[in-house]
């Protein structure tokens, strides 16, 4: 159940952010083993004077910045596959391997309320977060 956060620099079209969207959502839910309907993943849209990014990239229009905020308990190998997967998945959208940045924030289960404000460690996930 991550909550994923995808800010960008630049405006694209409709289709491309729904691209960008998918592949960062698609990336997670295949390395997370998470159910189809789970789902809460947002792209923010910044000016970049409001947003500034490092001054070495040379195409910094392009910078991304992907937050995960997660359930302790994943493993550093599948981070790594996280990582890889959501690296390869956008840059076939021709956004260069070296703009993206992928912070993961893990948040024990007892600090999130979910389901009518129960718990997570109190739920049934439906999925293994130890993984």
């Amino acid at each position: 159940m991550p909550t994923i956060s995808i800010d960008i620099r630049k405006k694209y079209s409709i289709e491309m952010e729904e691209k960008i969207i998918e592949s960062v959502y698609s990336s997670c839910k295949e390395t997370f083993k998470l159910p189809d309907h789970d789902r809460d993943i947002r792209l923010n849209i910044h000016e970049p004077h409001l947003f500034l990014c490092p001054t070495n990239l040379d195409k910094p229009e392009y910078f991304t910045l992907i937050q995960i905020d997660c359930f302790s308990g994943r493993s550093i190998e599948v981070k790594r596959t996280l990582y890889k997967l959501i690296i390869q998945s956008l840059s076939t959208l021709e956004i260069p391997k070296d703009h993206i940045k992928i912070i993961i924030r893990e948040i024990p289960t007892e600090n999130w309320g979910i389901r009518g404000g129960h718990a997570a460690c109190d739920v049934d996930l439906g999925f293994d977060i130890h993984i």
